[in-house]
């Protein structure tokens, strides 16, 4: 049996970006959550995968959402990415995003956001694996820092 601790701490080797996985409700009220475990999957169809521990707050509702935007974040949002890791505090700020033609939710000063519809749900061990069908994407073309995480904490470029 491998210590908790132990892996955690193994796992914290590997630097990973951060992103905010955002959706909205029936009643159209914004919420995100912040991730560090985005991945490419496939390019053919396209597809990409992030992880929800099955514990937070935000599993009821992204077990029942249909689609979902995961937006790569820049070095300047730490504040942001902070807030949306903190329980009970999902609804994103007013002036932190907009709506896209297809009603998505973009993150304002993203590197990168991923318009996504739900492929498929996977229950792994204490988190929900989430593979997105990619709808649509946006990426900043101008070159800024991403915020990068590593050993439990937050670090730029």
């Amino acid at each position: 049996m491998v210590d908790s601790r132990k892996l955690r701490d193994a796992f914290g080797q590997f630097a990973t970006g951060v992103a905010i996985v955002t959706m909205r409700t029936d009643d159209t009220v914004p919420y995100g959550v912040t991730i560090n475990s985005f991945a490419s999957v496939s390019l053919k169809p396209p597809l990409l995968s992030w992880c929800l521990d099955k514990s937070s707050d935000m599993a009821e509702l992204f077990a029942e959402a249909t689609y979902f935007c995961v937006n790569v974040l820049a070095a300047d949002s730490q504040e942001l990415a902070d807030l949306m890791a903190q329980s009970g505090t999902h609804k994103l700020p007013k002036d932190s995003f907009c709506i896209s033609e297809s009603g998505a939710v973009l993150m304002q000063g993203a590197l990168a956001h991923f318009e996504c519809t739900v492929y498929n749900r996977i229950e792994a061990g204490d988190h929900v694996i989430y593979l997105g069908a990619v709808a649509d994407v946006g990426f900043c073309p101008e070159s800024r820092a991403p915020l990068l995480y590593f050993r439990g904490g937050y670090l730029a470029v």
